[in-house]
């Protein structure tokens, strides 16, 4: 019903076939390229205001044909004003729809690379033990055999930690993991993670761990 009214609409402008075919299928791609361009934004926590207003745009074309098409407008005598917007249309749409096809997608390595994280912290290194020498006295018997020389307390084995995620990067990979969802509709695996964050193995582990 949509694709009639706009037919009609730009029929009794002046525009005679496929080119009146031409402007409802103009209108419905610009709804759904801008459509998609605020999802893509959203995932991204970044301002959707130019493909909202697209949006809009497309979204009051197809409303506007609908209503005038119901008895409200003469299609024997059509307004001049009217004329002019169907003959723009065409200019209109071509530049709506380059401007959300071309416009680069957030990218989330670029915009680590420009605001770095810190560093993670080292894991504290724990002081060895001290060596621990005791000396014992000699038995009272002296046929028998001196007693074993000192002993030495063996060393404390240093415990093992594992790598802490600062806040910071725990929050950026959350975002990265929530916009590789959105984009693929699956849960970002460990080897995804890593490769995006630019950090080891075992960081990738333990950051994909606090994310499940």
């Amino acid at each position: 019903m949509s694709f009639a009214h706009l037919h009609d609409i730009a029929e009794a402008a002046g525009q005679h076939g496929w080119k009146a075919w031409a402007y409802p299928v103009s209108v419905d791609l610009l709804l759904v390229a801008a459509w998609r361009r605020m999802r893509i934004l959203r995932a991204a926590d970044r301002p959707a205001g130019a493909a909202w207003t697209w949006f809009v745009i497309a979204l009051v074309a197809s409303l506007g044909a609908n209503v005038s098409t119901a008895g409200l407008l003469d299609m024997n005598a059509v307004p001049a004003w009217l004329r002019i917007l169907v003959a723009g249309w065409p200019a209109m749409a071509f530049l709506g729809g380059t401007l959300l096809a071309h416009t680069p997608a957030p990218d989330p390595a670029a915009e680590l690379a420009a605001d770095p994280l810190p560093a993670p912290e080292a894991a504290p290194v724990p002081e060895p033990a001290p060596q621990v020498t005791v000396e014992r006295a000699p038995d009272p018997v002296p046929e028998l055999p001196a007693s074993a020389g000192p002993s030495e307390a063996p060393p404390v084995p240093a415990p093992v930690s594992s790598p802490s995620v600062p806040p910071a990067l725990l929050a950026h990979a959350r975002k990265v993991a929530d916009t590789h969802h959105a984009t693929t509709g699956a849960p970002i695996d460990t080897a995804t993670l890593r490769t995006r964050l630019g950090v080891p193995p075992a960081l990738a582990d333990v950051i994909a761990a606090q994310l499940a």
